[in-house]
């Protein structure tokens, strides 16, 4: 198995924990001479069935990604900066809306509020991120699939 494989699995696992978690609200608590619409005890099975493929789907796709490098770093590592990176990106943005916003005064004796930080020097910033996060992204898609998955 491929590890992008393993990563939809893992993704298709969760949504059906989550499915069977609520399946299992469903049918609880049932009044007292009424069956409910589905087996509790089946559902408590797929649930126990799913999560146990999950944690050793999890295990191997760690494992995976803690032994697979790339341009010199570990698919972990990729990872970590492509997340850094969206936080980095995410601030960014924010400060150059902050930056771009334009404030109006009702005389001329009030004050006068302007930005310290230039918002095309910013977004140049946040583009550059982008870029890199899109790089990253794609990298990280061309070895999920070329990289087999380690049990």
């Amino acid at each position: 198995m491929k590890l992008a494989e393993a990563l939809q699995e893992r993704a298709d696992l969760n949504r059906k924990i989550e499915e069977l978690r609520r399946r299992l609200g469903n049918v609880i608590l049932v009044q007292e001479g009424e069956e409910p619409a589905e087996d509790p005890g089946e559902l408590l099975q797929e649930l126990e069935d799913a999560l146990t493929r999950l944690e050793k789907l999890m295990a191997a796709i760690n494992l995976t990604n803690c032994r697979t490098k790339v341009k010199g770093m570990t698919l972990t590592q990729i990872i970590a900066r492509k997340d850094a990176l969206m936080v980095k990106l995410s601030a960014y943005r924010d400060l150059v809306y902050s930056a771009g916003q334009s404030t109006s005064r009702a005389r001329g004796t009030e004050i006068r509020v302007k930005a310290v930080l230039k918002a095309g020097d910013l977004q140049k910033m946040a583009d550059r991120a982008a870029k890199e996060v899109r790089e990253l992204d794609n990298l990280l898609q061309e070895t999920n699939w070329k990289t087999k998955l380690i049990e």
